[in-house]
């Protein structure tokens, strides 16, 4: 669709699918530079795009202004004075979908969740890997007219600390490692005194840099700063920006199937992850990793694993299924990517 100048792409939530679309938005851009992408999403997650080219976000504000139908109606309407020519639904809700109807006329590609494939993962029919996610956001692009090579990928550089970041990490020679040991069920998580002991281990001889969110988290994460040299707890005291910027400097990310890693991913830096009931073949591993940077839980322990797709449905003795990914290994893995 050579003529299309202007694309509007949906992608309202969640943190870590938002950031999954920055690494393809990012391929578009470099090579489609003549035609702008506007990027429909939560304002709290702007920062994620601050470094594409060509790029602005229109914040949707789904609790107020633009709440139920009516409020899509005004925001179609405030959409349209942007003189879209394409939109590249990467999102494919309910919101999604009455938003479409008010775009009659328009090219509207939703994406493809592939429900049939992700539902035979999970009931034990099929195993193997699906078709990634970051695969299934090209794939609108290119049904939109515009063949996207996701290969060879470019990232932003280290952002330079400025100084109140530099006066929380401080100046040393030390490795930097991220660790964002929380995620959305509690199913998704390495045990916390299975993480307690890699910390335990790893903080001798690296800086460790914890990440979270709630108030219960980051009294856990207080904790560990507390009791082991060369940890620092950065939640609940950085901005989305901030964040952002340590995490462009860390030699390697720790994080669950979560939000962290994907974020960690888009800007370039090396993620390990670590999955309880779910598993990589879903599609939700972060960016451009290698395979075995996904350190799995046992199968022959555990063999129903992937128990759904987001980790919020598992059998009776599955929440701690992560456990069985030794604590030695996890030190061993961090060690060599190092």
């Amino acid at each position: 669709m050579p003529s299309t100048k202007h694309i509007l792409v949906i992608r309202l939530s969640a943190m870590g699918d938002v950031a999954m679309t920055v690494p393809v938005l990012k391929a578009f851009t470099t090579q489609y530079p003549e035609v702008k992408l506007t990027v429909l999403t939560r304002e709290f997650f702007t920062p994620f795009f601050r470094d594409l080219e060509n790029v602005s976000v229109f914040p949707a504000d789904l609790k107020g202004t633009h709440k139920g139908v009516l409020g899509l109606y005004k925001l179609s309407k405030e959409l349209k004075k942007l003189n879209i020519d394409a939109i590249a639904d990467l999102h494919n809700v309910l919101r999604t979908n009455i938003l479409k109807c008010f775009f009659l006329g328009k090219p509207f590609v939703q994406i493809d969740k592939g429900r049939a494939e992700k539902k035979g993962l999970v009931s034990g029919k099929t195993f193997q890997q699906l078709k990634t996610t970051h695969e299934r956001y090209a794939d609108v692009f290119r049904k939109l007219g515009f063949p996207l090579d996701l290969a060879n990928p470019k990232f932003p550089n280290r952002v330079a600390l400025n100084s109140k970041l530099q006066d929380l990490v401080g100046e040393d020679t030390k490795k930097w490692i991220g660790m964002a040991p929380f995620a959305a069920h509690e199913s998704k998580m390495y045990p916390l005194d299975l993480m307690e002991q890699v910390i335990e281990t790893l903080s001798k001889t690296h800086k460790i840099l914890l990440f979270g969110g709630g108030k219960k988290e980051v009294d856990i994460l207080d904790a560990y700063q507390n009791k082991y040299e060369n940890v620092i707890n950065l939640a609940g005291i950085l901005t989305l920006d901030e964040e952002l910027d340590v995490i462009s400097n860390l030699d390697v990310m720790l994080s669950m199937d979560s939000g962290n890693a994907h974020m960690a991913a888009m800007l370039g830096v090396k993620v390990i992850t670590i999955w309880g009931v779910t598993h990589p073949y879903a599609g939700f591993a972060p960016f451009n990793q290698p395979e075995d940077f996904a350190l799995l839980s046992d199968r022959e322990q555990f063999p129903l694993i992937p128990t759904s797709i987001y980790g919020n449905k598992f059998p009776e003795g599955y929440q701690d299924a992560a456990g069985s990914i030794t604590p030695e290994r996890v030190v061993e893995k961090i060690n060599l990517v190092l």
